[in-house]
């Protein structure tokens, strides 16, 4: 697939000089479903902002099918966008608030009715059109919202966190619709959220960013089995974080003990950050472990338990279907390919 948007040595800074972008490149394949995934203040939004127009890079250039459109106006690039809030206007129906865009443009009403019936069916509101919007739920608003983006046929379809207004099980069924409408129609979606598994379920690859910098591109599954670094590990999901060293090659020693790994290419006895995945760590008898601890907490979370266990320098976090009792004494242990070693980052110690 070729790339549609691309972004490169984007640097944003304010007024104050707060520098919101800190050099940022990045490229977006057409028909792709991309998320940028990160906290608060991370500058996911704003990069969303540069693709859309609505604020123009301090430096660094954006580039749409090959052209440079720095300076072109969000009206006049094939993109369009979803709102959080979606904006909807309240004096006009369902069928007008869809009609809106096209009515702009003087699109020919035969065409209008044609392409706004389109929209109905794609987003299951046939039967609405002449609903007001204030009558319609939060789910049936975002639909409309999204219908309304996508009755212009724009190449690319923006989404600031479009689900954040709607209860857990409208968010999960409306991933689902989402991601359907994306393949059924074929186009780019751009999608901005900080939730973790909205960004596993619904995309292709997901932009992970913090700080104004990207920490890592890759797929769901690269995302979450190989993250870069300690950041990434933390936020994508939950991980046992240690401090560690390399003294050779797939060895690593943490909490006073010599574990074998997969990893290479450390220096001799460098700093690392050991990550585990809570579902990697298992439970075995003290006596055969080489590390133990006490179990001090038990919850159930319906799929597992999750136990936190306090170890001689480290609380682990344990993820299994059979829960220990608080107050025993375990043993735990992990496979070497479980073992992620990452380099020391700023992020290690937050």
């Amino acid at each position: 697939m070729e790339n549609i948007v691309s972004l490169k040595d984007i640097i944003v800074e304010f007024e104050e000089g707060e520098r919101i972008l800190k050099n940022i490149s990045l490229d977006i394949k057409d028909k792709e479903f991309v998320t940028f995934l990160g906290p608060s203040g991370c500058g996911k939004t704003t990069t969303l902002r540069i693709i859309a127009g609505f604020l123009e890079p301090t430096s660094g250039d954006v580039f749409f099918d090959g052209k440079r459109i720095n300076g072109v106006p969000p009206h006049k690039r094939n993109v369009n966008t979803v709102f959080q809030r979606y904006a909807l206007f309240p004096h006009l129906n369902v069928y007008e608030n869809i009609a809106f865009g096209l009515r702009v443009k003087n699109t020919p009403e035969k065409e209008i009715v044609k392409r706004v019936g389109e929209m109905l069916e794609l987003v299951n509101l046939m039967g609405f059109e002449k609903r007001s919007i204030n009558r319609l739920s939060g789910g049936q608003q975002q639909r409309v919202a999204i219908a309304r983006a996508l009755v212009n046929h724009p190449k690319v379809l923006l989404l600031d966190e479009p689900l954040g207004a709607l209860d857990l099980k409208l968010r999960k069924e409306m991933q689902i619709e989402l991601r359907c409408i994306q393949q059924e129609l074929e186009l780019t979606f751009v999608y901005v959220t900080h939730d973790q598994e909205e960004a596993l379920t619904m995309s292709d690859s997901i932009v992970v960013m913090n700080n104004g910098y990207i920490q890592q591109i890759g797929s769901p599954t690269d995302i979450y089995n190989e993250p870069v670094n300690a950041f990434v590990a933390d936020f994508i999901g939950e991980s046992n974080i240690v401090n560690g060293c390399m003294p050779e090659d797939c060895v690593v020693e943490f909490t006073g003990r010599r574990f074998e790994c997969v990893d290479k290419g450390f220096d001799p006895n460098e700093t690392v950050d050991v990550v585990i995945r809570p579902e990697d760590v298992k439970v075995i008898p003290a006596e055969k472990a080489k590390l133990t601890g006490i179990v001090e907490s038990v919850v159930f979370k319906g799929v597992h338990y999750e136990m936190i266990v306090d170890g001689v320098d480290h609380k682990w976090v344990i993820h299994s279907t059979k829960a220990e009792p608080v107050g025993q004494m375990i043993g735990m242990t992990f496979d070497p390919f479980d073992i992620h070693i990452m380099k020391k980052t700023e992020d290690s110690a937050e």
